[in-house]
């Protein structure tokens, strides 16, 4: 049996997207429902970072429940990293400017154009919640942060926010399913397809100690594979990745 489209609710103003599925989702809402406000006051992206929601960009949640351990609901970063792409690739109509980066970044011409957050937690009626956090530059970008990004306005064309999120919503569904059907193995191989270093070096910086290597592969639960260069490969599950040679700082 197929399963039932997502639905999508528009609110006025929220303060977090990725709460307001949270609270549904403690209150037994079980989805799939995508969330999505013309206003955020307390956005947050990976890390503890506050996201900055600016007028006009898209600031949206998606709610699903999966019998899945986090471990495994975790790879739907990847998945909502694609769907994002797929957006991209909508709005420009050329996927060869449109690249993703690990763990979950987009990147518009080498400029980042999205954040994703997941977040999760025990369903009362059993199961994983998820709450798929995902904001994206549709008409302005920040001008604050440390690193380059872009909006879709500025790389060429501007879409509007329902109809972004109807594109946004039905590619993660497809890619879900996907998932579903096939495990990560066929979200890992398109990914790589669209991966930004894959075969350069790089710099991770992680919590306690800073690595120097290139980025060979992902593994299968979607750590990125560092190979050394004394011949180790080293799994990072978690971190912040530069490339020096494509403009990067560190």
């Amino acid at each position: 049996m197929a399963s039932p489209a997502p639905r999508i609710e528009w609110l006025d103003e929220t303060g977090s997207t990725n709460v307001e599925v949270r609270d549904r989702a403690l209150a037994g809402e079980r989805g799939p429902l995508w969330i999505a406000a013309r206003r955020q006051s307390a956005g947050r992206g990976r890390r503890g970072r506050a996201w900055h929601s600016l007028d006009g960009n898209l600031f949206a949640s998606g709610l699903y429940v999966f019998n899945r351990p986090p471990a495994q609901a975790a790879e739907l970063s990847f998945v909502a990293a694609l769907a994002v792409a797929e957006l991209c690739d909508t709005a420009l109509g050329d996927a060869a400017r449109t690249r993703v980066k690990w763990p979950n970044d987009v990147l518009v011409d080498g400029r980042k154009v999205s954040g994703i957050l997941l977040e999760s937690g025990a369903a009362p009626a059993g199961g994983l919640w998820l709450a798929v956090g995902i904001g994206v530059n549709l008409a302005v970008a920040p001008d604050d942060l440390d690193r380059p990004v872009t909006s879709l306005a500025l790389a060429g064309r501007r879409l509007e926010r329902e109809i972004a999120l109807e594109h946004l919503a039905a590619s993660f569904e497809r890619n879900v399913q996907l998932w579903l059907r096939s495990g990560f193995g066929a979200i890992r191989d398109q990914w790589l397809a669209r991966a930004h270093g894959l075969g350069e070096r790089c710099v991770v910086r992680l919590d306690h100690e800073t690595l120097d290597g290139v980025f060979g592969d992902l593994g299968p639960d979607g750590a990125l594979r560092l190979d050394l260069a004394a011949g180790q490969h080293r799994y990072i599950s978690a971190g912040e990745v530069f490339f020096p040679a494509m403009g990067e700082e560190s």
